[in-house]
């Protein structure tokens, strides 16, 4: 079996301690969570949690059951690279100094398409959105020209390829059938 990276999209309910219900799962199972962003979905008083882990698809698959389990979580799905759109942000600290010195540093950044969004005297910040490995690439290049002083990246925001959030269907269905009774 392979490990691969996964990512698995938990919506809840904006409740106190569900972030410690759903790592402890991974936990349990011995699964280290690459990256985990959690933010408010658009749907009111749900909670998106974007989680990426390294593993073998039935054990990930497992987790994500195990998840879905909890009380206040309303669904939790593996998804593939290709349902969904994904993006990350970085944000790149530079000496202000070795980019007006070096002018490859600035061509750097223009070839991967980054931007500036502050600079002084002291330190330049370069901020790029993409795929983990461009944004990587660009942290290798600066760091090989000895300007980076800090570094930052989120994890995956991502959104599914479908129509709608998935989680809609699921919440029609289930007030369709509450209006039935």
């Amino acid at each position: 079996m392979e490990n691969k990276l996964y990512t698995l999209i938990v919506h809840s309910e904006n409740r106190a301690g569900i972030l410690s219900q759903i790592t402890s799962v991974f936990t349990r199972q011995q699964v280290n969570i690459e990256s985990l962003n959690v933010s408010a979905s658009s749907i009111k008083g749900v909670h998106k949690y974007t989680i990426t882990a390294y593993g073998e698809e039935d054990q990930i698959q497992k987790i994500s059951q195990q998840i879905e389990k909890k009380i206040d979580v309303l669904q939790s799905r593996v998804l593939t690279d290709d349902e969904i759109f994904i993006q990350e942000v970085a944000l790149i600290k530079i000496s202000t100094p070795v980019m007006l010195e070096n002018q490859k540093v600035c061509k750097v950044i223009r070839q991967h398409n980054a931007q500036i969004l502050e600079s002084n005297s002291i330190f330049s910040v370069v901020t790029i959105t993409g795929m983990t490995d461009q944004i990587m690439d660009l942290y290798f290049s600066l760091d090989e020209l000895n300007c980076v002083l800090q570094y930052s990246r989120t994890g995956r925001i991502v959104i599914t390829k479908s129509k709608e959030e998935p989680l809609s269907a699921k919440i029609a269905k289930l007030e369709r059938n509450l209006n039935k009774e």
